[in-house]
């Protein structure tokens, strides 16, 4: 197949220009700028994910090296089928030289086939692991088939590592060890509930029994059955990675119902403040999944910020709590400004790639390099296992809440400023 990019690298003349502080700019015509695209959920029911990307573009905007560079935005409106969508129009009629995409399979994935399809590089993050490249595969129950890929990468953590943080805060309650699973029938979910990569194989190996109802639909109304299901099992520890609506219902639902689990570790729906407020008083000590936050020790490559100092200058500059996704997504501006400054044309396709495949970058979410780490053989090419650790929501005494890291068990060096404690 001649690919659009296969065209450019036979046919494009090739420059070097050289930004402000050293950085090498390269760029198919001398003095054009490198045109990132970017994807993410800026409306729909994952919007939340998105909630901070006008602060990081425009943080990034102001950075010496970002007159390198022209970034064009899209939403994928928490929909696949647009997300592949926006990807294509990116490439065909936006011709850019590097995608960057963020946030949950159904964005991420799309995006992602669509440029390997092409040719085109991208770097992707915030979904786990598995549901990141296994479901991209053509025959994702055949791993005798997987293949990697040449031109997608990816960095975010794995469901090795939230099944390790969630297991080691239930590990500080008094429970009797029956867990209820909440998995839609979406990327994640179907990754979560996995009989083989998800959590049933490691909760039965440390003695917890599941009840799992089976998967339901995206923006479900009547949890009932799942409720019902998780009282008659006696369960007092409930996991999945519902999106923030369905959370939202759910927990409402069970205190309508009188179920009141000892613990709720949920992945997805609770990483943001705003989700966890709606629900009133009854959001105190849920607990989730945190890849980043202020108190991560780390720094930006592109302005030396601390991760304490980008937080805070989000809610200096909006006025709104600070929220996971930040360091993420700036970390792909982070990556993609130190790729495209160790090729001499941004327009080689297969140049780019192999930058990326060579990043070994201090970054404001932890080192990033695709050197296999803590990974399977499969997965080694193409995938960056980032820091992930555990938190707790708790009500502030003049309302709203703070998320408070209760485990640190696999990365002792992000601090913890607090124990698990019971719901109720």
């Amino acid at each position: 197949m001649i690919t659009r990019r296969t065209l450019l690298k036979t046919s494009a003349a090739t420059g070097l220009t050289i930004a402000a502080g050293g950085l090498a700019a390269p760029a198919i015509a001398q003095g054009a700028k490198i045109k990132l695209g970017y994807v993410s959920p800026q409306s729909g029911p994952l919007a939340a994910f998105a909630e901070a990307d006008n602060f990081i573009l425009s943080n990034f905007g102001a950075t010496e090296v970002a007159k390198n560079f022209e970034v064009i935005v899209k939403d994928s409106q928490s929909n696949p089928n647009r997300a592949a969508e926006v990807a294509k129009e990116l490439i065909i009629d936006d011709e850019v030289d590097m995608i960057l995409v963020a946030s949950t399979p159904e964005t991420t994935n799309p995006v992602a086939t669509t440029a390997e399809a092409e040719g085109v590089p991208v770097i992707s993050t915030i979904a786990p692991w598995q549901p990141w490249f296994i479901g991209q595969q053509g025959n994702p129950g055949a791993p005798d088939s997987w293949q990697p890929f040449d031109y997608a990468y990816h960095f975010f953590w794995g469901l090795e590592d939230v099944i390790s943080v969630f297991t080691a805060m239930w590990a500080q309650l008094d429970t009797n060890k029956q867990v209820g699973g909440l998995f839609p029938n979406d990327g994640d979910g179907n990754a979560w509930g996995d009989a083989n990569v998800g959590f049933p194989p490691v909760l039965e190996k440390l003695g917890y029994g599941l009840v799992d109802p089976g998967r339901y639909q995206n923006l479900t109304d009547d949890f009932s059955a799942q409720i019902n299901a998780f009282k008659q099992g006696n369960v007092e520890i409930v996991t999945g990675v519902p999106i923030p609506p369905d959370f939202t219902t759910f927990w409402n639902q069970a205190k309508q119902q009188g179920f009141t689990p000892k613990a709720a570790s949920i992945g997805k729906a609770i990483l943001f403040p705003q989700a966890v407020e709606a629900l009133g008083d009854a959001g105190n000590n849920l607990s989730s999944e945190v890849w980043w936050s202020p108190s991560h020790p780390f720094k930006s490559s592109l302005n030396g910020l601390s991760s304490g100092e980008v937080a805070a200058a989000y809610t200096e500059s909006t006025g709104k709590q600070w929220t996971q996704p930040i360091g993420f997504v700036h970390a792909l501006f982070e990556l993609a400004t130190d790729v495209m400054g160790r090729v001499s044309d941004a327009g080689d396709g297969d140049a780019v790639a192999e930058a990326i495949a060579a990043s070994n970058l201090q970054t404001v979410v932890g080192p990033v390099a695709f050197d296999g780490k803590g990974l399977p053989p499969f997965a080694a090419k193409n995938i960056c296992k980032t820091p992930l650790v555990g938190g707790q929501w708790r009500l502030k005494d003049g309302g709203g809440y703070d998320l408070v890291i209760v485990d640190n068990s696999d990365q002792p060096s992000i601090p913890t400023a607090g124990t698990m404690q019971p719901i109720g």
